[in-house]
């Protein structure tokens, strides 16, 4: 497969649901705050919401499902909820061989998440050796990012950081709010969704992967894999 595009020389990842495996833990908590006002939480109203800033997704979900309770208290009980779960967060198939590949060869690479920074240090809490290797960490409440995503603010200002051209970046996503903030970026982009989305959430024109395991760094003009040497675990 051969793919249209300008040299790649930076990556950029979202974060939940693409590096990490924290996307269950929303659902999970949703649905118990939500079920407690008669509603169900399904993937079709997740998909309104998920790569979005906290407050911009809470006011979906009360919007939505009409509930009795600000955006901001929904929040808040969420929180404290979540708070227990994160430590726990495991990476997603793939994530540490390509994100350490890219680094043995020298890629620079970038994360780009809607999270907090409590919430991306609860996260990473078990972590802290892999995301050290990233050259770049933006966050939701990073000042420089004003707009949450589907806005391209925060790919922006992790190419900036970088030193990056917008047209020399991959973004690696997971939600249709990023694709569509990479697109805006004028950055190129690889979907790689929960299996509980549509495809046809992210539109077309796009590659589409079951996971990261199925991503291919040759066709994007990046070293391949080295099959024995890229199967080592972080510290």
């Amino acid at each position: 497969m051969s793919v249209s595009h300008s040299p790649i020389t930076h990556v950029i990842y979202d974060m939940d649901g693409l590096l990490l495996d924290t996307e269950p833990f929303y659902t999970q908590v949703t649905r118990k705050i939500v079920s407690r006002y008669g509603h169900t939480f399904d993937w079709n109203l997740k998909s309104r919401m998920i790569g979005k800033k906290a407050i911009d997704s809470a006011r979906i979900l009360v919007d939505a499902l009409k509930l009795p309770i600000r955006p901001e208290e929904y929040l808040l009980e969420r929180e404290a909820m979540l708070a227990e779960l994160f430590p726990t967060a495991e990476p997603m198939p793939g994530a540490v061989r390509l994100t350490l590949h890219l680094a043995k060869h020298g890629i620079p690479q970038a994360v780009a998440s809607s999270s907090d920074r409590r919430q991306f240090e609860l996260k990473t809490m078990r972590h802290r050796n892999w995301f050290e290797r990233f050259q770049c960490i933006v966050l939701g409440d990073d000042p420089e990012v004003r707009r949450g995503k589907p806005a391209p603010d925060i790919f922006l200002t992790a190419a900036a950081r970088m030193g990056a051209q917008n047209e020399s970046c991959l973004v690696l996503e997971d939600a249709p709010s990023g694709v569509e903030a990479a697109r805006e970026a004028g950055m190129s982009v690889v979907a790689i969704p929960n299996p509980g989305m549509s495809p046809a959430s992210f539109g077309n024109g796009l590659l589409i992967l079951s996971s990261l395991e199925s991503f291919a760094p040759k066709i994007w003009g990046l070293p391949a894999f080295d099959e024995i040497g890229d199967r080592e675990q972080y510290p």
